[in-house]
């Protein structure tokens, strides 16, 4: 395969390039910060409330029900209405129910502001990959989207790290206050966003419910959202329940377990998102296959690296291994979302996304907390999270036989668009 063409955009067009994937990169920062700090908090919420593991569970996936339930007709309206407003919207309504988390005196109230935090976090989700995707020629886009991915390790480990130990040192719900708070200022930053589209493209005429639906006959989009619903089933359930088995396992009280693991994701998902994104562009100058095949070559390694480390006989052993599954693990966050990019038209993304998000959320992360939570009631905790492992090999699978579509897949996309 020949070389990509590259283009050359003006000056103002790439100053809102990098405006855009700056401001969109600290809101994803505190997207994973809001998401991920519950889970560090859920020792010191299990003590007061006196739920079982189950229950706590069911805490993260009341988040992603709703999540990935509002998903699609936020999507479908975002193809239709100024994305902008839903990024600045979503980006209010989550830290809103963030706040709103901590002033919860019952489980059910606590259940209900998770909950809600799935909203806003949907208008987001929806939208902004291909917002800042757009913003970039195709060729820089699987590094791009790597950059905005970075967020989620440095958001999810800043979630479990400032968790810990604010809930440890001032309760977990000033936690949430503190946490939820600068999410809306942000909103007057995401307000002056530039939407990428060209005028055609916005007064274009918007797609039907067909063109939706063929979404999944297009065999690299559906290769993609089944490989990421596999891999968030596994990551999902690890998330929510390292901390809680790094405190069981090897005695650590809160505020060190969410520190330990949070600096783990951090280094690891940074490591695995940029070496995935650069990966990748590097190789599609060579092969179109180039964003699953790391993607898939990085799955299948992190499954006997997060075997690994859920069976160490040391804490240092069970850390080093925990970052090179993770770092394997984030190999493909800029390239499956690049992937999702390339072979869809500008019309339908914001729907794509939407209904990925749907999908890796429904027969992913929304289910594996709980059903990890049961398990390890029925169980351990250890022998519930090493079954949840296989689906990382899943994912890998998913990913090789995607690779065999993709040419195909981006050259009907490109010639639609």
């Amino acid at each position: 395969m020949n070389a990509l063409p590259k283009t050359s955009p003006s000056p103002e067009a790439a100053r809102a390039a990098r405006t855009a994937l700056a401001v969109l990169f600290v809101i994803n920062l505190f997207n994973y910060i809001d998401r991920q700090v519950l889970y560090a908090l859920l020792p010191l919420i299990k003590e007061e409330f006196r739920v079982s593991d189950a229950f706590l569970g069911a805490l993260a996936s009341a988040f992603m029900l709703v999540y990935m339930c509002a998903a699609p007709p936020i999507g479908w309206l975002a193809d239709r209405t100024r994305r902008v407003l839903w990024i600045a919207g979503g980006l209010a309504a989550w830290s809103a129910a963030t706040v709103f988390s901590g002033l919860s005196r019952s489980y059910a109230q606590l259940f209900c502001a998770r909950a809600a935090v799935g909203v806003g976090e949907s208008c987001y989700g929806s939208v902004s990959p291909a917002f800042v995707a757009e913003h970039f020629p195709p060729e820089r886009r699987g590094g791009v989207l790597a950059i905005f991915s970075m967020a989620i390790p440095v958001g999810s480990a800043l979630g479990y790290v400032l968790g810990g130990w604010i809930g440890g040192t001032l309760g977990w719900r000033s936690a949430f206050f503190l946490l939820g708070a600068p999410g809306l200022l942000l909103t007057l930053f995401a307000l002056k966003l530039k939407d990428p589209r060209s005028p055609q493209q916005r007064a274009a005429k918007p797609p039907s419910l067909r063109e939706y639906a063929a979404l999944y006959a297009n065999r690299s989009y559906l290769a993609s959202t089944l490989a990421m619903t596999s891999m968030t089933f596994c990551l999902g359930a690890l998330a929510v329940w390292m901390p809680t088995f790094f405190v069981r396992t090897w005695g650590l009280d809160v505020a060190r377990a969410g520190m330990l693991f949070g600096g783990v994701t951090v280094a690891g998902g940074l490591a695995g998102s940029l070496l995935g994104g650069w990966l990748g562009d590097r190789l599609l100058r060579r092969t179109p296959k180039a964003y699953f095949l790391v993607s898939g070559a990085g799955l299948l390694l992190a499954m006997p690296a997060a075997w690994a480390a859920l069976t160490a006989s040391s804490l240092p052993a069970a850390l080093a291994a925990t970052f090179l599954a993770e770092g394997l693990a984030f190999l493909n966050m800029g390239p499956l979302n690049g992937v999702i990019v390339a072979v869809t038209v500008p019309a339908v993304r914001s729907m794509a996304f939407a209904a990925n998000i749907f999908v890796i959320h429904a027969l992913g992360d929304a289910l594996s907390p709980t059903l990890v939570g049961k398990g390890s009631d029925l169980w351990s905790l250890k022998a519930s999270l090493l079954l949840s492992t296989i689906f990382l090999g899943l994912a890998g699978a998913l990913c090789f036989w995607g690779a065999r579509h993709v040419h195909a897949d981006t050259q009907e996309a490109s010639h639609a668009g």
